[in-house]
């Protein structure tokens, strides 16, 4: 504990240096402004989580320390009022629906937060908790590529400190990866790299039924970013794909052409099937929803995307649809390694390779 409570108190004690008051109204964040406008309730946790990660990361703070602050001052702002940062209110487009969306004012409450994340620097340079270490060692490579396109659109998330981010305390190791291929721009990629495992870690199910609650997340992340795309009028979609490691059990879920692999004992092991426009069971949704799939070039949806499944694409939907697929399976300690990877990736590369 001593050796825990010295390793963290430099970058603790940089901090405050760094920082020595808290922010007053107006005072400029300290992290950029972009995207420091209007917030929904369900993107308060993430978009916070994802400002500090960047902050904290930057400073050289340990992932496992930054993941534990990150925990402690969330869920001071989540414990507040948050209707003194009420910005207005929306009224969604729906038959029958009649529910308002209300918006928060996104620079006031991360000035909020970023003074509660102050406020935990404190009290822990004073009195470290204990930290929760990681029981298992998680090797982990990264490769990122934009090839001929004018803009990088895919995303990454790794989370090994994934308990520590949530606070859950239980005696089961879990972990969390994800890869995001963005089509028509950034928007839903980034979007989804910053909200999907948020969903995930604070879902009711998931310490009692994990795939469900990492199945369920990719709808939720598809109906928040389609409100933020309705508001400001973005059009880009994303496909996904993510794994959950809870203890000895892997569960995997997904949308579009991005996929997951295991390789084991050097043999690869298909674990899914990409949702593709020519997929006969695709095809068939598609149709029925009164779409149309054709070939040009490749088999699109509705003459445009090449994949029948995503996050956002509001222009596309119902067509592209955003109703995740998801598997599990056993760890037996025979695997390899685990492989998640863009469409362009298994274009290349095949599984014997």
């Amino acid at each position: 504990m001593a050796l825990e409570a010295e390793a963290a108190g430099a970058p603790l004690s940089s901090f405050l240096r760094d920082f020595p008051a808290p922010l007053g109204p107006g005072e400029p964040l300290p992290w950029s402004s972009a995207g420091s406008g209007a917030l929904s309730r369900a993107e308060v946790p993430g978009a916070l989580a994802e400002r500090a990660r960047s902050l904290l990361g930057g400073r050289g703070v340990s992932p496992l320390l930054a993941a534990s602050l990150i925990h402690a001052a969330v869920d001071e702002v989540l414990q507040t009022d948050l209707t003194e940062f009420k910005q207005q209110g929306v009224e969604t487009e729906g038959e029958g629906d009649e529910e308002r969306f209300t918006l928060l004012d996104g620079e006031s409450l991360q000035r909020c937060f970023f003074n509660k994340l102050r406020d935990v620097c404190c009290e822990w340079q004073k009195q470290l908790p204990p930290l929760r270490p990681l029981k298992r060692f998680l090797l982990v490579s990264i490769h990122a590529i934009r090839n001929t396109r004018r803009k990088m659109e895919d995303r990454h998330v790794l989370l090994p400190e994934f308990n520590q981010l949530f606070g859950l305390s239980d005696d089961i190791d879990r972990a969390y990866f994800a890869v995001f291929d963005g089509h028509g721009g950034v928007d839903a990629a980034n979007y989804s790299a910053t909200h999907l495992h948020v969903n995930v870690g604070l879902h009711e199910e998931i310490v009692k039924n994990p795939a469900e609650a990492l199945k369920c997340s990719f709808q939720k992340t598809d109906e928040m970013f389609l409100f933020k795309a309705k508001r400001e009028k973005l059009r880009s979609g994303t496909t996904g794909v993510s794994a959950l490691i809870v203890g000895n059990k892997l569960h995997i879920a997904w949308l579009g052409d991005s996929q997951v692999m295991l390789v084991q004992q050097g043999k690869a092991v298909t674990l899914m099937e990409p949702h593709k426009p020519e997929r006969e069971d695709e095809r068939a949704r598609i149709e029925t929803l009164g779409g149309c799939v054709t070939y040009m070039d490749c088999w699109r949806v509705n003459g445009t995307l090449a994949v029948s499944r995503a996050i956002g694409d509001i222009c596309q939907k119902p067509y592209i649809s955003g109703d995740a697929d998801g598997d599990s399976f056993e760890l037996t300690g025979s695997e390899d390694y685990l492989l998640l990877a863009c469409d362009g990736f298994f274009d290349a590369i095949k599984p014997y390779e």
